[in-house]
């Protein structure tokens, strides 16, 4: 994809993005807060925040990336230490999901059939770690003609754009 379309793509993108990591995901946490038992919520609580947490950094890479491509200034430095920062603390957060599944194991009796939300919660994990891989190491998001032609061509999927920034040590 050249720049001129990569900006343009950014340029709808980013804000999807953003809507997603502040509105989108924290509605739907305090939505089911405000209307299913806690005790029930444990495991996809946990989900959606590693979520929210993940898409907040997916956001702003694309915002800083939108920026690079207009030509604006960013901190090259800082930004990559961030991100480096956040792939190792995005880890600590998933190893946190084992614990916090048999914490909702424990609260609901380690019956799976008393908890509506116990297979959303395990969906909203899987989100997440999913989430992690297509910013951090894979692209596992196929939504456009030039992802499907790479597929195609090449058998198998790209590496992320943020894991070749990082190794390049450059938005």
């Amino acid at each position: 994809m050249n720049k001129a379309r990569l900006i343009k793509r950014l340029k709808w993108y980013y804000p999807i993005e953003k809507f997603h990591a502040y509105v989108t995901f924290p509605a739907l946490l305090l939505f089911l807060l405000f209307t299913n038992p806690v005790g029930d919520l444990i495991l996809i609580s946990y989900g959606l925040i590693v979520c929210i947490i993940i898409l907040y950094q997916g956001q702003l890479y694309w915002k800083l990336k939108l920026e690079r491509l207009t030509e604006k200034h960013i901190n090259q430095a800082g930004n990559i230490r961030f991100f480096k920062k956040s792939k190792r603390f995005n880890w600590l957060l998933i190893s946190g999901m084992i614990p916090v599944l048999l914490i909702q194991l424990y609260i609901q009796k380690w019956n799976f059939e008393s908890n509506n939300m116990f297979y959303w919660g395990i969906f909203a994990n899987v989100f997440a770690i999913l989430e992690h891989i297509n910013y951090y190491y894979l692209q596992l998001m196929i939504d456009n003609k030039y992802d499907v032609e790479y597929l195609f061509k090449n058998k198998k999927l790209k590496k992320a754009s943020l894991a070749k920034d990082l190794i390049e040590n450059k938005i």
